[in-house]
């Protein structure tokens, strides 16, 4: 996004907006922000990036569709916890999968995707 061409208050708008999207995992109208110029890792106040938000919410499509625009997989929030390690949590087997092949750090992060997958019982998420 041009800086110049939006006020900041305009730039959060159209952030906030962009989160919303990932967390309801409208990965066509998420793309056209992103075609437009909304950075692929922008994150929120909180460093949630939209990758984060769309794994956390179990939007595997979407998941792919950021990591095919070059999103940072391991990319981590202000909590320090990583995308792989949400899904994990919330039980989302398909995006663990995504994130895995894209090269997920299973390591990075507090707690990491392999702490995740003990405390929730799902290691068999993690093995090949």
């Amino acid at each position: 996004m041009s800086a110049g061409a939006l006020t900041p208050e305009q730039v959060r708008r159209v952030v906030a907006i962009a989160m919303d999207l990932a967390r309801e995992g409208d990965t066509e109208r998420l793309g056209e922000f992103i075609d437009h110029g909304l950075p692929v890792d922008v994150a929120d106040p909180a460093g949630n990036t939209l990758l984060m938000l769309a794994a956390y919410h179990g939007h595997a499509g979407t998941v792919r569709d950021l990591l095919a625009r070059g999103a940072d997989p391991d990319a981590r929030n202000a909590r320090d916890q990583a995308p792989i390690a949400g899904a994990l949590f919330k039980g989302a087997d398909e995006v663990v999968a995504v994130l895995r092949h894209a090269g997920a750090d299973l390591d990075a992060g507090t707690p990491s995707a392999r702490a995740a997958a003990v405390m929730f019982g799902r290691q068999h998420l993690l093995s090949d």
